[in-house]
């Protein structure tokens, strides 16, 4: 139940933008173990003055191709976040022809008591969703 964002600068197709969101959702659903339509993915276009993504000194040469992908996920095993986060880079690399140093990913654990998916309820608390 990964709630996926991402940050992009304005400017990429339509097409761009649903193969970034197919891309991360397919690694997602494999690494993580999704169940069908757990797809839940918001995107936010900025102007360039809106974001400020320095390297931390890491030397990387940022461009107009960069995207932040924040994830509000359930706890997950460190060594599937490490093969997420290497795998997502390299298939936004090879399909959507994205940099690998432009490609930024972070995850906020939250736990199934912190959804609600409508009606004011917590679907996970009462039972109506495992």
């Amino acid at each position: 139940m990964p709630l996926m964002r991402f940050d992009l600068y304005k400017g990429r197709s339509k097409e761009e933008i649903k193969q970034i969101l197919d891309i991360t959702y397919q690694v997602a659903s494999e690494t993580f173990h999704l169940l069908p339509h757990d797809r839940y993915q918001i995107v936010t276009q900025h102007d360039p003055e809106e974001m400020v993504i320095e390297d931390v000194g890491l030397g990387f040469k940022r461009t107009n191709k960069f995207v932040m992908i924040s994830l509000v996920s359930s706890p997950r095993k460190k060594e599937d976040k490490i093969k997420f986060y290497q795998t997502l880079v390299a298939e936004l690399h090879a399909k959507a022809r994205i940099p690998t140093e432009d490609i930024m990913i972070n995850i906020t654990p939250n736990t199934k008591e912190d959804w609600s998916f409508g009606k004011g309820e917590a679907q996970f608390l009462n039972g109506k969703l495992n």
